[in-house]
């Protein structure tokens, strides 16, 4: 079950198997129903989603030691419901009542663990399985229509078909089969035999689940775009001295001014990433570096987001996202959703030993209060409203969901992954923007120190990718809906893991009805023995 899932993780970047996720799943899902007890599958998709997580989040390792491998224990135990319910309708015999509540039942329940362990203190919602189809703008469109959480029941769904396939085909079916039957005993009816209406089920929910993308694509075109912009993203590379890294952002911001080999670009935001200056430059003794940044941004003609990572005294560390034009600073951001263990531990009275084997947090950094807009000056004058959110917060659905519900017109992160160059991390985190874009109908950019800064357009098509071992300038032109445009997805919010829990509690209330006998399933009458009838043999007169 540990490489079952572990061969999930495969459908994201850097593998980018994405086509593997629609029946990846069918492994694990075969051995959960092959499981000899409910109890038996819950405890089997425990250790899917645990090896899951675990491959997924392999590049945490260096950093927070073993602390992945009591995340992947901890959180791994919200994958028991969807075993359960596999186990409970999957195992053979089949039937249409079963069946159809499988294709319904199970991707819920897969689709509460993913929306459960998106709570913060549970880590957060990396590795959701939709993301995967990242590069898929066509399937992306279903983020528009129902977030991240709807591609991820059209994946699922998808599995789930497939196994419904494989169980009414006499030769194939025998795999979901626990072990021969017993001596003497009858085969499950209809096991043997094929079931061409089961069969075509699966093949049109199977069919459903990968076209519902595409028709969606056709169904809901992007907002028209009202305006143009043109961002600059700067990419500096890996420099660990603190203040040569400064230096190097403003070299490469100065190549956009008058004399620099850029000058023909015409930006009307420049973004730097996160961490990209280490002092606080609200403060009198560090004006001299503010008012270099305020040079920059008047010989280049566009405002400049720096991000500064300082120690707030009596308060303790920030992450702060820095709006600076030609007259000075016009508005700050502040890290709202930190990154567990990395920036903070979660529960640090019972985990703080974490420190002195790895190197998780020392310290709690402080989070801001919340998500809003800060609002840059472009070239013509105009006001450009941007959703300016950093680093891990690009892996959460409500927060520029937020922002674009505020009238952002653009969704702008600052990034720095240095720490996981090499690994999969900053190529995973990178394609969390492709699904915000299409989530939210709002063209993302993301401005990392050392790789991957991207850009996506409104219906999450890439248009950039600066990978890990590149250092330089990133100059895009983006079409900008109007504050005022919202997609489905805008208006209703979580609908669609709310859904799922609703599908959830109802299955659990069903099967403890039947477990108590509602309305009525035994065959004896006032408490007399029941009659037992066994398959091929007569009863005796």
């Amino acid at each position: 079950m540990l490489l079952a899932g572990a061969l999930l993780a495969l459908t994201f970047p850097d593998a980018n198997l994405e086509f593997l996720a629609w029946f990846g799943l069918v492994p694990g899902l075969v051995l959960i129903v092959r499981s000899p007890t409910a109890r038996e599958g819950g405890i089997r998709a425990w250790w899917l989603g645990a090896g899951y997580l675990i491959a997924a989040l392999y590049w945490l390792a260096p950093e927070v030691g073993p602390g992945v491998l009591l995340v992947a224990a901890v959180v791994g135990a919200l994958w028991v419901p969807f075993g359960v319910a596999a186990w409970k309708l999957l195992r053979p015999p089949l039937g249409w009542p079963r069946a159809l509540a499988a294709l319904v039942v199970v991707p819920s329940c897969w689709l509460l663990t993913e929306w459960l362990r998106s709570w913060q203190a549970l880590g957060g919602p990396w590795a959701v399985y939709g993301v995967s189809q990242w590069q898929h703008p066509a399937v992306l469109a279903l983020a528009a229509v129902g977030g991240v959480w709807l591609i991820s029941i059209a994946l699922v769904m998808a599995n789930v078909a497939i196994v419904l396939v494989i169980g009414s085909l006499p030769r194939l079916g025998a795999v979901l089969h626990s072990g021969p039957p017993a001596a003497g005993a009858a085969r499950a009816p209809g096991s043997a035999a094929l079931r061409p209406g089961l069969t075509l089920l699966g093949v049109i929910a199977g069919v459903a689940s990968v076209g519902a993308g595409p028709l969606a694509f056709a169904l809901t075109p992007a907002s028209p775009a009202v305006r143009q912009v043109t961002i600059a993203m700067v990419q500096p590379g890996i420099i660990n001295n603190t203040v040569q890294g400064v230096a190097a952002s403003e070299r490469l911001t100065a190549e956009l001014g008058r004399s620099g080999v850029l000058r023909g670009v015409k930006p009307d935001l420049i973004v730097w990433g996160e961490s990209s200056t280490a002092v606080d430059l609200t403060l009198a003794k560090n004006r001299v570096q503010l008012l270099a940044m305020e040079e920059l941004s008047k010989e280049d003609g566009a405002d400049l987001l720096v991000n500064q990572d300082t120690t707030v005294p009596g308060k303790g560390q920030e992450k702060v996202g820095v709006l600076i034009s030609p007259a000075g600073i016009e508005g700050e951001y502040i890290k709202t959703r930190l990154v567990p263990f990395g920036e903070y531990i979660p529960f640090r009275q019972q985990l703080g030993w974490l420190t002195k084997i790895s190197k998780a947090a020392a310290a709690n950094m402080i989070p801001g209060t919340g998500a809003h807009l800060e609002y840059a000056t472009d070239r013509t004058g105009q006001p450009l409203p941007i959703g300016a959110l950093i680093c891990f917060e690009s892996a959460f659905p409500d927060m520029s969901r937020v922002d674009t519900d505020k009238g952002a017109q653009l969704i702008v992160y600052q990034s720095e992954t240095s720490i996981f160059q090499g690994t999969w991390g900053p190529d995973q985190h990178a394609s969390l923007g492709a699904v915000r874009a299409a989530e939210t109908g709002r063209p993302v950019v993301q401005a990392t120190l050392t790789g991957d800064t991207v850009a996506y357009d409104a219906r999450g098509r890439l248009l950039a990718w600066m990978g890990q071992s590149a250092h330089g300038v990133v100059t895009v032109r983006l079409g900008l809906p109007a504050a005022s445009a919202r997609t489905i997805y805008d208006r209703l919010g979580d609908y669609v893991p709310w859904s799922a829990v609703g599908v959830t509690l109802l299955a659990v209330l069903v099967m403890f009805a039947n477990s108590r006998g509602f309305p009525g399933r035994n065959a004896g009458i006032g408490g007399k023995d029941e009659a037992q009838y066994v398959a091929g043999q007569s009863v005796p007169s």
